[in-house]
């Protein structure tokens, strides 16, 4: 499928100006995110990083419009984010753009082959499962279609999670901590099979990880410290 929302020439496909994020606690105002500045390209593959708590998370919640900035823009494909309202929004993320969770966030009820449809299927694709199937294929897991998340392994979900997120060929991929749930050689596995449907999807990848080997596999590196980035290389 084709998306309405995607990339054009060699323009950013994501733009964030001095982006900022503050919450109201009980002791005050907390600053999570101040004056980030980033510019991301078509294809590119970005490695967020940073201790615990220093935003990594929050920053992604922001580039992939799950959640509204306090202060600066987002843009993405070109479309600032803020001219949008949250059904224009949900479109967006719908249709131009693929998440891949350190939970996985499998719908428990729904076999493999249905949660990978799931997407296809808000966008009123009427070939969602002979997608989703091919998918499912491509990251080998064609005999186990008809399996709930239950029955699969931590490896075999996050596969799932894999197939789901590049089934609607998104302009961007998220991935937040994709193997903070698996053994090393099963989250090894997975990053290789997250960088070959990247290269064959031309997909921008924007990932937060604290693993710098992974990192280092990435075209470029954003570190975050106490909110504000410090390099980007």
């Amino acid at each position: 499928m084709h998306s309405p929302f995607k990339e054009t020439s060699d323009a950013p496909v994501i733009e964030a100006v001095n982006l900022g994020k503050q919450v109201t606690t009980s002791e005050g105002i907390l600053e999570i995110l101040s004056s980030v500045d980033l510019i991301i390209k078509p294809a590119d593959t970005v490695a967020i990083m940073g201790t615990s708590g220093s935003g990594k998370s929050t920053l992604l919640s922001l580039l992939a419009a799950l959640d509204e900035p306090t202060s600066g823009s987002v843009s993405l494909f070109g479309q600032p984010l803020a001219q949008l309202d949250e059904d224009g929004r949900a479109e967006l993320r719908n249709q131009s753009i693929g998440f891949v969770f350190q939970s996985f966030q499998l719908l428990p009820g729904l076999t493999a082959l249905e949660n990978v449809m799931l997407p296809l299927e808000l966008c009123g694709d009427k070939k969602a499962a002979e997608a989703a199937y091919r998918l499912l294929e491509r990251v080998g897991l064609a005999s186990r279609t008809h399996h709930t998340p239950r029955q699969l392994s931590g490896g075999e979900q996050q596969r799932v999670a894999l197939a789901r997120a590049f089934v609607t060929e998104p302009g961007i991929l998220f991935a937040d901590e994709p193997t903070g749930n698996l053994d090393s050689r099963t989250g090894e596995q997975i990053i290789e099979l997250l960088f070959e449907l990247n290269r064959e999807k031309q997909t921008t990848l924007v990932l937060v990880t604290h693993d710098e080997p992974l990192a280092a596999r990435c075209h470029r590196t954003i570190r975050l410290e106490a909110g504000k980035v410090v390099c980007q290389n």
